[in-house]
Protein backbone atom coordinates (compact mmCIF):
# COMPACT_ATOMS: atom_id res chain seq x y z
CA UNK A 1 0.00 0.00 0.00
CA UNK A 2 1.31 3.37 -0.94
CA UNK A 3 1.47 5.54 1.98
CA UNK A 4 1.72 9.81 1.17
CA UNK A 5 1.70 12.90 3.57
CA UNK A 6 0.20 16.21 2.92
CA UNK A 7 1.78 18.50 1.71
CA UNK A 8 5.16 17.16 1.47
CA UNK A 9 4.32 14.58 -1.22
CA UNK A 10 2.77 14.60 -4.63
CA UNK A 11 -0.26 12.80 -5.48
CA UNK A 12 1.10 9.67 -7.26
CA UNK A 13 0.40 9.90 -11.08
CA UNK A 14 -0.82 6.00 -10.97
CA UNK A 15 -3.69 6.87 -8.83
CA UNK A 16 -6.57 7.23 -11.09
CA UNK A 17 -9.86 8.84 -9.88
CA UNK A 18 -9.13 8.48 -6.57
CA UNK A 19 -12.33 7.11 -4.25
CA UNK A 20 -11.53 8.13 -0.85
CA UNK A 21 -12.55 7.17 2.58
CA UNK A 22 -12.57 10.16 4.69
CA UNK A 23 -12.02 10.41 8.52
CA UNK A 24 -9.60 9.01 11.73
CA UNK A 25 -10.35 5.84 11.58
CA UNK A 26 -9.22 4.83 15.19
CA UNK A 27 -10.07 1.28 16.41
CA UNK A 28 -10.79 0.57 12.52
CA UNK A 29 -14.49 -0.76 13.85
CA UNK A 30 -17.45 -1.95 11.76
CA UNK A 31 -18.39 1.59 11.01
CA UNK A 32 -14.86 2.07 9.32
CA UNK A 33 -15.02 -1.01 7.75
CA UNK A 34 -18.65 -0.35 6.17
CA UNK A 35 -16.97 2.82 4.76
CA UNK A 36 -13.83 0.86 3.44
CA UNK A 37 -15.65 -1.26 1.91
CA UNK A 38 -17.84 0.59 0.10
CA UNK A 39 -14.98 2.81 -1.25
CA UNK A 40 -13.41 -0.38 -2.71
CA UNK A 41 -16.60 -1.13 -4.44
CA UNK A 42 -16.61 2.41 -5.80
CA UNK A 43 -12.98 1.68 -6.86
CA UNK A 44 -13.94 -1.23 -8.55
CA UNK A 45 -16.75 0.15 -10.40
CA UNK A 46 -15.09 3.62 -11.61
CA UNK A 47 -11.95 1.69 -12.23
CA UNK A 48 -10.22 4.22 -10.08
CA UNK A 49 -7.95 4.10 -6.84
CA UNK A 50 -9.13 3.49 -3.46
CA UNK A 51 -7.59 5.69 -0.59
CA UNK A 52 -8.17 6.38 3.13
CA UNK A 53 -7.37 9.88 3.89
CA UNK A 54 -6.71 10.74 7.79
CA UNK A 55 -4.94 13.01 9.73
CA UNK A 56 -1.65 13.30 12.18
CA UNK A 57 -1.94 14.01 14.67
CA UNK A 58 -5.38 12.98 15.84
CA UNK A 59 -6.88 16.52 15.66
CA UNK A 60 -8.23 17.27 19.32
CA UNK A 61 -4.41 16.87 20.25
CA UNK A 62 -3.96 20.11 18.61
CA UNK A 63 -7.34 21.95 19.14
CA UNK A 64 -8.64 20.86 22.35
CA UNK A 65 -5.16 19.37 23.73
CA UNK A 66 -6.23 19.05 27.45
CA UNK A 67 -9.54 16.95 26.19
CA UNK A 68 -8.04 14.60 24.04
CA UNK A 69 -9.06 11.19 24.08
CA UNK A 70 -6.26 8.11 23.95
CA UNK A 71 -5.95 6.61 20.00
CA UNK A 72 -7.00 3.09 20.60
CA UNK A 73 -4.31 2.40 17.84
CA UNK A 74 -0.91 3.65 16.84
CA UNK A 75 -0.16 4.45 13.20
CA UNK A 76 1.18 1.94 12.35
CA UNK A 77 -1.49 -0.52 13.30
CA UNK A 78 -4.13 2.08 11.33
CA UNK A 79 -1.83 1.74 8.13
CA UNK A 80 -1.75 -1.99 8.52
CA UNK A 81 -5.59 -2.28 9.13
CA UNK A 82 -6.36 -0.20 6.66
CA UNK A 83 -3.84 -2.46 3.99
CA UNK A 84 -5.70 -5.44 5.43
CA UNK A 85 -8.91 -4.29 4.33
CA UNK A 86 -8.01 -3.88 0.54
CA UNK A 87 -7.39 -0.02 0.61
CA UNK A 88 -4.75 0.92 -2.55
CA UNK A 89 -3.09 4.40 -0.92
CA UNK A 90 -3.20 5.93 2.53
CA UNK A 91 -2.88 9.29 2.47
CA UNK A 92 -1.98 11.10 5.88
CA UNK A 93 -2.39 14.88 5.99
CA UNK A 94 -0.62 16.73 8.93
CA UNK A 95 -2.50 18.29 11.05
CA UNK A 96 -1.68 21.71 12.07
CA UNK A 97 -2.95 24.54 14.27
CA UNK A 98 -2.49 26.48 10.52
CA UNK A 99 -4.89 23.88 9.34
CA UNK A 100 -7.17 23.78 12.16
CA UNK A 101 -8.20 27.00 11.07
CA UNK A 102 -8.85 26.40 7.86
CA UNK A 103 -12.53 26.66 6.56
CA UNK A 104 -14.82 23.72 5.09
CA UNK A 105 -13.96 25.39 1.61
CA UNK A 106 -10.70 26.10 2.02
CA UNK A 107 -9.62 22.11 2.97
CA UNK A 108 -11.47 20.83 0.32
CA UNK A 109 -9.93 23.62 -2.86
CA UNK A 110 -6.76 22.39 -1.35
CA UNK A 111 -6.22 18.87 -0.15
CA UNK A 112 -9.33 17.16 -2.02
CA UNK A 113 -9.32 18.92 -4.90
CA UNK A 114 -5.89 20.70 -5.87
CA UNK A 115 -3.36 18.11 -4.08
CA UNK A 116 -5.88 14.70 -4.49
CA UNK A 117 -8.18 15.31 -7.32
CA UNK A 118 -10.66 13.11 -6.27
CA UNK A 119 -13.79 11.61 -7.84
CA UNK A 120 -15.56 10.08 -4.85
CA UNK A 121 -15.76 10.72 -1.03
CA UNK A 122 -17.33 8.66 1.64
CA UNK A 123 -17.59 9.58 5.32
CA UNK A 124 -19.31 8.65 7.88
CA UNK A 125 -22.75 10.27 9.02
CA UNK A 126 -21.36 12.29 11.88
CA UNK A 127 -17.91 13.39 10.06
CA UNK A 128 -17.33 17.12 10.95
CA UNK A 129 -14.34 18.83 8.93
CA UNK A 130 -13.03 22.67 9.07
CA UNK A 131 -12.92 25.37 11.41
CA UNK A 132 -14.26 24.55 14.90
CA UNK A 133 -15.81 21.82 13.03
CA UNK A 134 -18.10 24.00 11.18
CA UNK A 135 -18.07 21.67 7.95
CA UNK A 136 -21.05 18.67 7.46
CA UNK A 137 -21.66 15.85 5.29
CA UNK A 138 -24.16 18.26 3.65
CA UNK A 139 -21.67 21.31 3.34
CA UNK A 140 -19.15 18.17 1.89
CA UNK A 141 -21.94 17.54 -0.78
CA UNK A 142 -22.69 21.04 -1.64
CA UNK A 143 -18.90 21.08 -2.34
CA UNK A 144 -18.12 18.21 -3.97
CA UNK A 145 -21.16 19.51 -6.54
CA UNK A 146 -19.09 22.79 -6.53
CA UNK A 147 -15.85 20.46 -8.06
CA UNK A 148 -17.54 17.89 -9.60
CA UNK A 149 -16.73 14.93 -7.36
CA UNK A 150 -19.76 12.82 -5.22
CA UNK A 151 -19.61 12.87 -2.20
CA UNK A 152 -21.37 10.44 0.08
CA UNK A 153 -22.07 8.93 3.43
CA UNK A 154 -22.35 5.91 5.52
CA UNK A 155 -25.26 5.18 7.95
CA UNK A 156 -24.32 4.92 11.86
CA UNK A 157 -23.80 1.11 12.27
CA UNK A 158 -25.20 -0.32 15.10
CA UNK A 159 -24.37 -3.34 17.09
CA UNK A 160 -27.88 -4.32 18.90
CA UNK A 161 -28.60 -1.38 20.71
CA UNK A 162 -25.12 0.48 20.43
CA UNK A 163 -23.98 3.06 17.98
CA UNK A 164 -20.51 1.80 16.84
CA UNK A 165 -17.92 4.85 17.50
CA UNK A 166 -14.05 4.94 18.44
CA UNK A 167 -15.88 6.73 21.71
CA UNK A 168 -18.15 4.16 22.65
CA UNK A 169 -15.05 1.75 22.65
CA UNK A 170 -12.40 3.79 24.45
CA UNK A 171 -15.09 3.66 26.84
CA UNK A 172 -15.87 -0.34 26.94
CA UNK A 173 -11.98 -0.84 27.05
CA UNK A 174 -11.05 1.86 29.85
CA UNK A 175 -13.52 0.29 31.65
CA UNK A 176 -12.17 -3.26 31.06
CA UNK A 177 -15.20 -4.32 28.98
CA UNK A 178 -13.24 -5.77 26.49
CA UNK A 179 -15.25 -8.34 24.84
CA UNK A 180 -18.04 -6.03 24.52
CA UNK A 181 -15.69 -3.54 22.60
CA UNK A 182 -14.75 -6.48 20.42
CA UNK A 183 -17.94 -7.04 19.35
CA UNK A 184 -17.82 -3.16 18.25
CA UNK A 185 -14.53 -3.64 16.68
CA UNK A 186 -15.38 -6.32 14.59
CA UNK A 187 -12.23 -7.68 16.37
CA UNK A 188 -10.16 -8.07 19.46
CA UNK A 189 -8.89 -5.10 20.96
CA UNK A 190 -5.07 -5.42 20.59
CA UNK A 191 -1.61 -3.60 21.57
CA UNK A 192 1.90 -3.77 20.17
CA UNK A 193 4.46 -4.13 22.00
CA UNK A 194 8.14 -5.26 22.77
CA UNK A 195 9.25 -7.83 25.56
CA UNK A 196 11.36 -6.45 28.00
CA UNK A 197 13.76 -7.45 31.37
CA UNK A 198 11.47 -7.93 33.97
CA UNK A 199 12.00 -9.35 37.77
CA UNK A 200 11.87 -12.76 36.46
CA UNK A 201 9.49 -13.54 39.27
CA UNK A 202 7.29 -15.39 37.30
CA UNK A 203 9.92 -17.67 36.10
CA UNK A 204 11.08 -18.39 39.74
CA UNK A 205 7.52 -19.81 40.81
CA UNK A 206 6.72 -21.59 37.50
CA UNK A 207 5.10 -19.44 35.07
CA UNK A 208 7.29 -17.24 33.39
CA UNK A 209 6.14 -14.24 31.71
CA UNK A 210 6.68 -11.63 29.35
CA UNK A 211 7.05 -8.24 30.66
CA UNK A 212 5.56 -6.12 27.20
CA UNK A 213 6.62 -2.76 26.59
CA UNK A 214 3.90 -1.02 24.60
CA UNK A 215 3.40 1.96 22.28
CA UNK A 216 -0.22 2.11 22.62
CA UNK A 217 -1.82 4.59 24.17
CA UNK A 218 -4.73 2.82 26.27
CA UNK A 219 -4.40 0.31 27.83
CA UNK A 220 -7.41 -2.21 29.64
CA UNK A 221 -7.03 -1.26 33.46
CA UNK A 222 -5.66 -3.75 36.49
CA UNK A 223 -7.00 -6.72 36.24
CA UNK A 224 -6.48 -10.40 34.46
CA UNK A 225 -7.67 -11.25 31.16
CA UNK A 226 -7.91 -14.20 29.05
CA UNK A 227 -5.55 -13.21 26.08
CA UNK A 228 -3.92 -13.86 22.38
CA UNK A 229 -0.49 -13.34 21.89
CA UNK A 230 1.16 -13.52 18.35
CA UNK A 231 4.42 -13.99 17.97
CA UNK A 232 6.31 -14.75 14.79
CA UNK A 233 3.22 -14.89 13.15
CA UNK A 234 1.93 -17.52 15.26
CA UNK A 235 -1.20 -17.10 18.07
CA UNK A 236 -0.61 -18.78 21.54
CA UNK A 237 -3.13 -18.69 24.03
CA UNK A 238 -2.34 -16.42 27.41
CA UNK A 239 -3.17 -15.06 30.71
CA UNK A 240 -2.52 -11.60 31.11
CA UNK A 241 -2.08 -9.47 34.23
CA UNK A 242 -2.21 -5.75 33.98
CA UNK A 243 -1.25 -3.92 37.56
CA UNK A 244 0.97 -3.39 40.00
CA UNK A 245 1.63 -7.15 41.44
CA UNK A 246 1.07 -6.23 45.21
CA UNK A 247 1.37 -9.64 46.17
CA UNK A 248 5.14 -8.59 45.94
CA UNK A 249 4.72 -5.63 47.49
CA UNK A 250 6.34 -3.49 44.26
CA UNK A 251 6.87 0.06 44.87
CA UNK A 252 6.29 1.19 41.94
CA UNK A 253 2.23 2.95 41.28
CA UNK A 254 2.63 2.28 37.64
CA UNK A 255 1.07 -0.76 35.87
CA UNK A 256 3.04 -3.28 34.13
CA UNK A 257 1.83 -5.75 31.54
CA UNK A 258 2.91 -9.20 32.48
CA UNK A 259 1.91 -12.07 29.70
CA UNK A 260 1.80 -16.09 30.57
CA UNK A 261 1.46 -17.89 26.79
CA UNK A 262 0.33 -21.40 27.72
CA UNK A 263 1.98 -24.12 27.30
CA UNK A 264 5.47 -21.75 25.56
CA UNK A 265 8.91 -22.48 26.66
CA UNK A 266 11.02 -20.42 24.34
CA UNK A 267 12.60 -17.26 25.03
CA UNK A 268 10.92 -13.91 24.02
CA UNK A 269 12.92 -11.13 25.16
CA UNK A 270 13.41 -8.68 22.88
CA UNK A 271 10.50 -10.18 20.47
CA UNK A 272 7.65 -7.85 19.00
CA UNK A 273 4.33 -8.95 20.10
CA UNK A 274 1.14 -8.51 19.78
CA UNK A 275 -1.21 -8.72 22.55
CA UNK A 276 -5.77 -8.93 22.02
CA UNK A 277 -7.78 -8.97 24.99
CA UNK A 278 -10.09 -11.30 24.73
CA UNK A 279 -12.01 -11.24 28.64
CA UNK A 280 -11.47 -9.91 31.92
CA UNK A 281 -11.17 -13.27 34.04
CA UNK A 282 -11.01 -11.28 37.37
CA UNK A 283 -9.52 -7.87 39.51
CA UNK A 284 -5.81 -8.19 40.36
CA UNK A 285 -5.71 -8.51 44.15
CA UNK A 286 -3.28 -9.12 46.81
CA UNK A 287 -2.76 -12.97 47.67
CA UNK A 288 -0.94 -14.22 51.32
CA UNK A 289 1.93 -15.98 49.95
CA UNK A 290 3.55 -17.46 46.60
CA UNK A 291 1.35 -20.66 47.10
CA UNK A 292 -1.83 -19.09 46.43
CA UNK A 293 -0.60 -16.53 44.01
CA UNK A 294 0.46 -19.99 42.04
CA UNK A 295 -3.05 -22.07 42.72
CA UNK A 296 -4.86 -18.92 41.32
CA UNK A 297 -2.77 -18.58 38.34
CA UNK A 298 -3.22 -21.93 37.68
CA UNK A 299 -7.19 -21.50 37.65
CA UNK A 300 -7.16 -18.37 35.40
CA UNK A 301 -5.41 -20.46 32.81
CA UNK A 302 -8.22 -23.07 32.98
CA UNK A 303 -10.43 -20.58 32.93
CA UNK A 304 -8.92 -18.96 29.79
CA UNK A 305 -8.36 -22.82 28.38
CA UNK A 306 -11.90 -23.57 28.63
CA UNK A 307 -12.76 -19.93 26.63
CA UNK A 308 -10.77 -20.47 24.10
CA UNK A 309 -12.09 -24.03 23.27
CA UNK A 310 -15.75 -22.70 22.93
CA UNK A 311 -14.33 -20.00 20.87
CA UNK A 312 -12.46 -22.98 18.86
CA UNK A 313 -9.26 -21.34 19.07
Amino acid sequence: MDVLHYPADPRPARWHQPVLALGNFDGMHRGHAKIVERVNRGAIERGGTAVAMTFDPHPPRVVRPDKAPPLLMTLPQKLEALARAGIHGTTIVEFTPELSRWDPATFVTRVLIDWLRVSEVWVGANFLFGRDRSGNFSILRVLGARHGFRAEKIDPVRYKEFVVSSTRVRRLVGEGRVDEAAALLGHHYVIDGTVVEGARRGRAIGVPTANLCTENELVPPNGVYATLVTVQGVVHPSVTNVGVRPTFGEASSAAVIETHLIGFAGELYGSRLRLAFVQRLRDERRFDGVEALRAQIASDCARARALFDRISL
